[in-house]
């Protein structure tokens, strides 16, 4: 099997030192799915367990039975086009808004925590 079979968008995902999987711990693996789904776009496949996000860039997998992320350790930060947009939604699925919206020199910035209670961030480029 070569590396461009392994997933379908492989060929991205194969560059050394590339972040390319993470596994992110969930209570309810379907809830987890469908609010990362809806507020980011991302691709849901598998047997609902598994993601790649919207420009196929990182992979990996929604677990249960690991310790929830509720405090910034390393904390993972996600792209998005409109910040206002995003942090409606998180609200609109019923999740905590942590910070945020906030400006960070050129970049609007927040933290939330998804369906489990893990501490995420999104961060958009430019103007609000």
């Amino acid at each position: 099997m070569t590396q461009n079979e392994l997933h379908p968008a492989s060929a991205g995902l194969h560059r050394h030192g590339k972040l390319s999987y993470i596994e992110i711990p969930a209570v309810d693996v379907g809830e987890s799915a469908a609010f990362y789904q809806r507020v980011f776009g991302w691709h849901v496949r598998g047997d609902g367990d598994a993601f790649d996000d919207t420009a196929s860039e990182i992979i990996g997998h929604w677990v249960t039975g690991r310790k929830i992320s509720s405090e910034a350790g390393i904390l993972p930060y996600i792209y998005v086009e409109s910040i206002d947009r995003t942090v409606a939604e998180v609200r609109a699925q019923g999740c905590e808004v942590v910070r945020g919206p906030f400006e960070e020199g050129p970049l609007w910035v927040a933290t939330f925590r998804d369906p489990a209670g893990n501490l995420i961030g999104a961060w958009q480029a430019g103007p609000r």
